[in-house]
């Protein structure tokens, strides 16, 4: 004899279901955050390619360098865009340590994606263009985006000081 399983008591929304509402509450903020994401990432992709592949490709030979300066001079880009507008109800007064927080925050990005760069040239012996892109600039990218969304709304820009 079989038991119909018992119907669950009501309580607390389960994970999906309260991930999914949370991110609907976010999604202006999400929007903004990937705006200005986009921005620093078409200076980013300039930056990089630039300095490795195109006419000042004074760095050809120094890959990682490059990654990192084009990820100073993006990560400059999307501080203020995200200072000013993204999260503009919850930053905090303290512009200065806001921007060492950001930056911090900015480095675990950067090794994320100099890490994914990385692997594909010293291990897996890629070194195309595409390879470098598709590494950096592709899975390093998206890695570390979701890491950047979850310490600035939680570690940089938390509307308190």
């Amino acid at each position: 004899m079989s038991r119909a399983p018992a119907a669950a008591a009501p309580g607390p929304q389960r994970w999906p279901a309260r991930a999914v509402l949370e991110l609907w509450a976010r999604r202006i903020e999400l929007l903004r955050f990937g705006s200005v994401g986009a921005l620093a990432f078409v200076v980013d992709l300039a930056v990089f390619n630039l300095m490795l592949h195109g006419p000042v490709d004074v760095l050809a030979h120094k890959p990682i360098t490059v990654r990192i300066i084009a990820a100073a001079v993006a990560t400059l880009v999307a501080w203020v865009g995200n200072r000013y507008w993204t999260f503009a109800d919850r930053r905090t007064r303290r512009r200065g340590r806001e921007l060492l927080e950001f930056a911090a925050v900015n480095v675990g990005g950067l090794a994320i994606s100099a890490g994914c760069l990385a692997v594909s040239r010293y291990v897996l012996g890629l070194d195309s263009a595409l390879a470098d892109n598709v590494a950096a600039n592709g899975v390093g990218l998206v890695l570390s985006t979701i890491f950047r969304y979850v310490m600035y709304r939680t570690v940089v820009f938390r509307g308190t000081d």
